[in-house]
C-alpha cells in the first residue's frame, strides 16, 4: 500500500479525500425510476438497488462535470447473478449523440468470476469495449471504482488499480470524449439476452431480488455551469488536469502492466474480425 500512498500524494487525491466526506444520497442524486426499488441503510450511509422481475432501479448526480475524478464504492450482486448488470457511468445525456464512459458489471452463475467490460462512447458511437476479470470476488465485500477524466487521458481504477487507460491524441477526432458535461449514473437491470456467456445463461428469478450496493461517493471535478466553467480548460489550481494526471506514475505502470498480462479478457483493439482495420485510438500508447 505504501506505493499507493506516494501516487496518491502524487496526484492530491489523499488531499481531497481527507478534507471532504462524502455527502449524503439526497445531496448527491436523485432517482431515476422505481424508487420503491431503492433502500438504504438505518444511518442512510449505504444505497441499496434492487431487480426483480417487474423492473429495476437507477439514479444519477444532480450535477453535471467534465473533468474530474469520480469514486464510489460497491459491492455486487451475490450469489447466482448470471443475466444482472450492474452499471456505474458517466453519460452526457440519454440521446443518440451521448457520450458514456462506462463500467458494467457482468453476473453470473455461482462460483463463477465476474467480468468487468468498461467501454467509451463518443457521439453516440462506442463499441470499443474490454473485459477484465478480478483479482477478488466484489460480492463479498465493498471494492472502490473510480474514473479518472481529463483532456489528455481516461483511466478506469479499481481499488487505485489502473485497468485501462484511454488516450486522446489531441487533435479534433471521434474517439475521445472531452466536449460535453456528464451526470454519474448506477443501475441495475436485467440484460440476460447478451450479458453471460453471450446469452446463454438466463436470470434466474427465484434468486430475486438481485441487490447491488453502494456507499462513499467522492468527485473532485469541475461541475457545470453554463455557459462555460473556467476549471474546464486550467491546468493550474485542479490535480485532475495537471501533468501528474495526464500519465501513469511508475508504480500505477507495473501495476497496469500486471493486469494487461493477467485480467484482459476481452479487448476490441485485438478484434480483426470485428475492426479489420484497426481504429485510429489503438494505435496510442496507453504508457506515454
Amino acid at each position: 500500500m505504501e506505493k499507493w500512498v506516494i501516487v496518491a500524494l502524487l496526484l492530491g487525491i489523499l488531499g481531497f479525500m481527507g478534507s471532504c466526506e462524502a455527502a449524503s444520497f439526497e445531496e448527491n442524486f436523485d432517482i431515476m425510476w422505481a424508487e420503491d426499488h431503492f433502500k438504504t441503510s438505518s444511518d442512510g450511509q449505504v444505497w441499496y438497488l434492487q431487480l426483480d422481475k417487474e423492473t429495476g432501479c437507477g439514479f444519477q448526480t444532480k450535477q453535471r462535470y467534465r473533468f474530474g475524478w469520480f469514486s464510489m464504492k460497491l459491492k455486487l450482486v451475490g450469489g447466482d447473478s448470471a443475466g444482472v448488470v450492474t452499471a456505474y457511468y458517466m453519460c452526457s445525456d440519454t440521446g443518440p449523440e451521448r457520450d458514456e464512459i462506462d463500467f458494467e458489471f457482468l453476473g453470473n452463475r455461482t462460483g463463477q468470476p465476474y467480468t468487468i467490460q468498461t467501454n467509451v462512447y463518443k457521439t453516440g458511437v462506442g463499441g470499443r469495449e474490454m473485459r477484465h476479470v478480478l483479482w477478488f470476488d466484489p460480492t463479498e465485500e465493498f471494492h472502490t471504482y473510480s474514473i479518472l477524466w481529463n483532456n489528455e487521458q481516461l483511466v478506469f481504477f479499481v481499488d487505485r488499480v489502473p485497468i485501462r487507460v484511454f488516450k486522446n491524441n489531441g487533435k479534433p477526432n471521434g474517439f475521445f470524449p472531452n466536449e460535453k458535461p456528464m451526470y454519474m449514473y448506477s443501475s441495475i437491470w436485467n440484460a440476460d439476452d447478451w450479458a453471460t456467456r453471450g446469452g446463454l445463461e438466463k436470470t434466474d428469478w427465484k434468486n430475486a431480488p438481485f441487490v447491488s450496493s453502494y456507499k462513499e461517493f467522492h468527485v473532485d471535478g469541475c461541475q457545470w455551469k453554463d455557459p462555460y466553467p473556467a476549471c474546464v480548460s486550467t491546468t493550474t489550481e485542479n490535480w485532475w488536469d495537471q501533468h501528474d494526471a495526464w500519465v501513469l506514475s511508475d508504480s500505477q505502470k507495473e501495476d497496469f502492466g500486471w493486469v494487461g498480462r493477467n485480467l484482459v479478457v476481452y479487448d476490441y483493439c485485438q478484434d480483426k474480425e470485428r475492426y479489420p482495420d484497426t481504429p485510429e485510438e489503438c494505435s496510442l500508447s496507453p504508457w506515454d
